[in-house]
């Protein structure tokens, strides 16, 4: 399995997403060997064995280079396009690039390189090298392993390289796609030549719900047989009993996540304006950091809600728990969510949710509100309410809660068990 992170060091859901579904994996009589760019070595191993690929040198796997990267078909993304240039000069160009890269290469062989497995400037060069170590750690531990999982697109490469020079079959999970994180006119090329390539050479993909399955079909042409949703869960150890000293009096209504144009923080905020108007007893928080924060801050002191609206920050571990603790009401607005695993958190701390019918979650949960994630006025209605009626707000809080516990990770897992069984099974024919 390939993962680009994993707890306790996620600066996102996908790292949470891996290491329940690698527990749920573990109780299902899989085992599972999980390759990450940068293990810090404190990671819970508990239902996996961890590869850090930073500790891996490119070594032999053929008897040459060229053979390997052959099999690899390694990709060097270049940040610099070449636009105006002819046929034969583009072919010309890309000739001398092959070569660049094998000599580069050589240089490079027997050494190991030293991932940040972070979200960086050079984020598309080790995605890159992550396919080239992919390949090596493939090769080593091929009688290890029946199947290939590649999480997301950082790791797809990784995943293709792995399963070109191994032959074994490799399924791509899909957490999210580039039609979540962007505007159409925003899209970044390089990341959707990835994602379709992915989903192409795999032999099963796996979406997180009918949402994502829908775009993987109907955006990137995937054939429908070879996609299967498979929804998240939750993992609930430690959540419950957690308790908090509140500072202030008020109700605390909360979005969680990263600020950014995917995730609709600007509507919860025209929301929150408009609650403020209506009651005096409320505060908002927006907890999370993303390229939308300065602008969000901008919009909270142009409407003059300052005083009554929160920005914590990321928070991880501990600290997500106790915002829950804090808070009376959750609201996940995101204009295009594949799944959501935050709601799914909140209410099983008996939070009341509040989540747009844009998002995977929505499939699932039938006892949180749901609303557009455009309709702010049915969004500060849906807040109004579980903030003044408390009747409204236990029953949202128990059933929420009681919903949210029967969605297990071990179902999910066997879900997935499956998905392998059928690759592995169509690739014997």
């Amino acid at each position: 399995m390939f993962g680009w992170e994993f707890p306790p060091h996620i600066a996102g859901g996908l790292g949470t997403a891996c290491y329940g579904m690698t527990k749920g994996l573990a109780a299902n009589d899989v085992e599972v060997l999980f390759v990450m760019p940068s293990a810090s070595g404190d990671e819970d191993e508990s239902a996996v064995k961890i590869i850090n690929a930073s500790d891996v040198a490119i070594d032999t796997v053929s008897r040459t280079v060229d053979e390997f990267l052959g099999k690899v078909q390694f990709v060097h993304i270049g940040t610099n396009m070449i636009p105006y240039v002819s046929p034969e000069e583009f072919t010309t160009i890309v000739e001398e690039e092959r070569k660049r890269e094998v000599e580069d290469f050589r240089i490079q062989y027997g050494q190991k390189y030293k991932f940040s497995g972070k979200y960086g400037s050079n984020l598309m060069e080790e995605v890159a090298r992550y396919a080239m170590v992919g390949a090596t750690i493939a090769l080593q531990h091929k009688d290890e392993f029946d199947v290939i999982h590649a999480h997301d697109w950082l790791t797809y490469l990784a995943g293709i390289a792995a399963k070109n020079i191994t032959g074994k079959p490799l399924v791509v999970h899909v957490h999210a796609t580039s039609y979540d994180r962007a505007s159409d006119d925003n899209i970044d090329t390089r990341v959707l030549a990835l994602e379709t390539r992915g989903m192409m050479e795999a032999d099963k993909v796996i979406a997180v719900s009918e949402l994502t399955r829908n775009i993987c079909i109907n955006k990137y042409g995937v054939n429908p047989d070879k996609v299967i949703a498979v929804h998240n869960a939750v993992d609930f150890s430690g959540r419950e009993n957690l308790e908090v000293e509140r500072g202030v009096k008020d109700k605390v209504v909360t979005f969680l996540g990263r600020v950014t144009y995917q995730k609709g923080p600007e509507y919860f905020i025209e929301a929150a304006a408009k609650i403020i108007k209506r009651c005096d007893n409320v505060r908002f928080v927006m907890a999370g950091s993303g390229d939308m924060l300065n602008k969000c801050i901008r919009h909270v002191a142009r409407l003059g809600i300052s005083d009554r609206f929160h920005f914590t920050g990321f928070l991880r571990g501990m600290d997500v728990q106790k915002m829950f603790a804090l808070s009376d009401v959750y609201i996940m607005p995101s204009i295009s969510e594949p799944f959501g695993i935050s709601p799914l958190e909140a209410m099983q701390t008996y939070v009341p949710s509040i989540i747009s019918k844009q998002s995977g979650c929505a499939e699932i949960l039938d006892y949180a509100i749901k609303t557009d994630f455009w309709d702010v006025d049915a969004m500060a209605d849906a807040i109004y309410a579980l903030l003044n009626y408390p009747a409204i707000s236990r029953v949202a809080g128990q059933l929420g809660h009681d919903e949210v516990n029967a969605l297990k990770w071990t179902a999910a897992a066997a879900k997935v068990k499956a998905v392998y069984q059928m690759a592995i099974d169509d690739c014997k024919k």
